[in-house]
């Protein structure tokens, strides 16, 4: 009697409109209840259902998927009608005959609460469990799913105010869908078709009727009813279903039966989707997807809020990384490095004239076990999981060799190149004045000619001619044209040190993915592209705007073409990367090696394709590589060609498999000559007279400090570097040899005067001819 009048009490109140929670009703009263409804809210705000957001390879397949609830939202006609059905039958069977409350649901709630002393079950219909987690989806602290989940009257009402709305804005059906696309169905699976894939393997629209039950049942207690977990309790939840559906005539008794005798999963079809990088095809490729995504302030104000927005919108992200490149990189490392090296190895791939970074592999795997590493080595230090990269050594060159050639300095230019140079004090300058090193001694670690060209010092690396040449040319042309092509030390994201030993890669640290990129600008005939990981996002199907390939021009072509023909010398077999030459293309190249063998590289590239390859330490405080594990043995020599190399080579020779032969253009003879003057004939000179007229033709004039074996005097010239018939760039320095005068003619004592016989005697005419010697000629005594 009790509870009949506590609802008849209520029914005025229904009548009015108000929404009262009846199945937890008691101990509420009227008048309470009228005044909590009173300022309620009228409408319910619903946001976007939270949905996987998909990154992609270049060739459309996922290499990864992104998700907080995994959840694919699917209209009414995507699920099947039998799945409709079973979650009516068991959760709301009134679901199209009442409003936003089942008086008669809540009643026999409210009679076994009342029979238990406090509320054991709900009456809640299909509307106010959709309100119900349409709230928690809107939480985002862990104070508002509190109180969207908090067993309280307030709460109840709230809701059943929020349904009374719904019901007077969307139909049945539409309350009927977002409540199946919202549904948690346990085991990180939110919303019907999920759930489907999940548990069947099959979308929600191909579920049959044993399937569909089980999921039904399972809404109402998610871990309680898992059928991988509970299989038993699963199997009985679902029964209850079927006989359910069977009451209320939708299936025959014969159908019930049948369906009950299945087993209620079959765990080998089970599919689970992983979710984040570190369970994706490239771990370390998609946290740098993700590191550039955060940086986008399209997806929120905070990085907080970037990274919920891209887990939960639904975002398909199409990405450069190219499957075959990839697995050719990541074949080059395993081929040639080992996860357990004290060493690490790395290799970046980039395509020319579009910046796409097409592939990136390492040898230490991604994780946080031991002999693993979260670190990307092959990137900067932009987010969290960036390396930031290393010295890079002589591979500096090909930078300096630019700024040359675009100097006019001629591909003969001849420098006078010791094994080892005495810089100290040596100023050098630069784009702010001028630096130099108060004590620097650097040395050769090849053998070349004596006063080699700038196509014999690039084959042979020749550290002393490009510290002279960047010296004579200056630093500051040198660094731009390095920052024009994307260097700058990826530790710190600042320009590149101007520093003395700028050419052999000391100004700062370098990743694989910058040298690649910078080298393949050198390909693309001058045209530098910013490297380009996302090409594209879709966000419910409309494109968000997204940088395109960045190209510009930071090359002349015949300064790019000139660059090309020196790197390309150096994969002849005289060459330091003659033994990694391969196949009909044109290939350029360039080692490097830092100081105290800490990391070892080479670049190279064809028109198509460019990458570059580092062994090194990664483990500071770093140390030589030499007796450090690379390939599971201890290295006994650490070189760009002879370590680094390998992994470039194998890696570039599968990845160009397929593709057409290509060749670099040839540049132009003036480009290889250079823009020079002449120079005059100084052999046999003083030092001094040669040395002012040097200075008068504009020339800077230095004297090598040993002298050589050769005809002229000691101390007169013998010739110059750069040599006579070369010419020197205007202003260049030119060096004077001197000879130690070891070939030169021996000095022979005075010759004394010769003394001519006197004249002869002219006799008179008709005395006879007679000698000196003979009596009738003799005077009389």
């Amino acid at each position: 009697m009790f509870v009949f009048l506590v609802v008849s009490a209520l029914a005025g109140a229904l009548v009015a409109g108000l929404a009262l929670p009846f199945a937890g009703l008691i101990g509420v009263t009227t008048a309470k209840a009228h005044d909590s409804v009173q300022f309620l809210p009228q409408e319910l705000e619903t946001v976007p259902l939270t949905q996987k957001s998909f990154i992609k390879a270049a060739d459309g397949t996922t290499i990864a998927t992104l998700y907080q609830e995994n959840r694919t939202p699917v209209t009414l006609k995507q699920i099947a009608p039998v799945m409709l059905k079973a979650i009516v039958a068991i959760e709301d069977d009134r679901f199209y005959e009442h409003g936003a409350l089942d008086a008669k649901g809540t009643l026999r709630a409210l009679l076994r609460n009342k029979a238990a002393g406090g509320v054991q079950q709900g009456g809640s219909s299909i509307t106010q469990q959709y309100v119900k987690r349409t709230l928690i989806t809107k939480a985002r602290t862990p104070e508002e799913v509190q109180q969207a989940t908090a067993d309280t009257y307030e709460r109840k009402i709230l809701e059943l105010r929020y349904a009374i709305a719904v019901e007077k804005e969307l139909s049945k059906n539409e309350i009927l869908n977002g409540y199946l696309n919202l549904a948690f169905f346990g085991d990180r699976s939110y919303g019907i078709d999920a759930a489907a894939q999940h548990y069947y393997g099959v979308h929600a629209a191909k579920l049959n009727l044993p399937q569909a039950a089980m999921l039904a049942g399972l809404v109402k207690n998610p871990s309680g009813y898992d059928p991988i977990d509970h299989p038993k309790p699963a199997k009985a939840r679902r029964d209850v279903v079927l006989r359910r559906m069977q009451e209320l005539n939708i299936i025959t008794a014969k159908e019930a039966d049948a369906a009950i005798a299945t087993a209620v999963i079959d765990p080998a079809k089970v599919i689970t989707v992983p979710s984040g990088c570190a369970n994706s095809r490239y771990p370390f490729y998609c946290e740098y997807v993700v590191g550039q995504l955060k940086q986008n302030p399209a997806f929120g104000k905070t990085p907080e809020e970037r990274e919920n927005y891209i887990e939960t919108a639904g975002l398909v992200v199409q990405t450069s990384i190219d499957p075959k490149l990839q697995a050719a990189a990541e074949a080059s490392i395993k081929k040639h490095s080992k996860p357990t090296d004290s060493a690490i190895a790395a290799i970046s791939m980039v395509e020319p004239g579009t910046g796409l970074v097409k592939a990136m592999a390492q040898s230490r795997p991604y994780g946080s076990k031991k002999g693993q590493t979260a670190y990307n080595y092959n990137v900067e230090k932009s987010y969290a999981g960036g390396y930031g990269g290393f010295q890079n050594g002589s591979t500096m060159k090909a930078f300096t060799i630019a700024a040359a050639i675009g100097k006019g300095v001629p591909m003969t230019y001849r420098i006078n190149s010791p094994q080892t140079l005495d810089l100290s004090g040596k100023k050098f300058s630069t784009c702010s004045g001028t630096t130099s090193d108060d004590s620097y001694h650097p040395k050769n670690s090849t053998h070349t000619v004596a006063d080699p060209s700038m196509l014999d010092a690039a084959k042979a690396s020749t550290n002393t001619y490009f510290l002279q040449l960047s010296e004579q040319i200056g630093l500051c042309p040198i660094a731009t044209i390095a920052s024009k092509l994307g260097m700058y030390d990826a530790q710190t994201m600042k320009p590149l040190d101007q520093v003395v030993s700028f050419t052999l890669g000391s100004a700062g640290q370098i990743t694989p993915v910058m040298l690649a990129n910078a080298y393949a600008t050198f390909a693309a005939r001058g045209m530098y592209c910013k490297p380009v990981i996302i090409t594209s996002i879709i966000n419910k199907g409309k494109p968000v705007p997204t940088p395109g390939p960045e190209c510009k021009r930071a090359l002349s072509p015949t300064v790019a073409d000139g660059v090309n023909y020196v790197l390309n010398k150096v994969m002849e077999p005289d060459g330091t990367g003659g033994k990694l030459k391969f196949g009909r293309s044109d290939l350029a190249g360039k080692t490097g090696t830092t100081d105290e063998n800490h990391a070892v590289w080479f670049a190279g590239y064809t028109n198509k394709l460019a990458a570059a390859s580092v062994v090194a330490d990664a483990s500071p405080p770093y140390e030589n590589l030499i007796n450090q594990t690379l390939n599971g043995k201890k290295m006994r020599d650490a070189s760009g060609s002879g370590t680094a190399g390998p992994i470039w080579e194998s890696a570039m020779q599968a990845g160009l498999r397929g593709i057409a032969t290509t060749k670099f253009v040839q540049p132009d003879d003036k480009t290889i000559r250079g823009n020079v003057k002449d120079l005059p004939y100084l052999k046999g000179m003083t030092p001094a007279d040669a040395a002012n007229k040097l200075v008068s033709m504009g020339f800077k004039v230095a004297v090598a400090p040993e002298r050589v074996d050769s005809e002229v005097p000691n101390g007169f010239v013998v010739r110059t570097t750069p040599r006579q018939e070369d010419g020197a760039p205007a202003g260049a320095t030119v060096t004077l040899i001197l000879s130690n005068g070891s070939k030169a003619p021996p000095t022979l004592p005075p010759t004394p005067p010769v003394i001519p016989p006197p004249p002869p005697i002219t006799l008179p005419p008709g005395l006879p001819t007679c000698k000196p010697w003979q009596p009738k000629c003799r005077p009389p005594r």
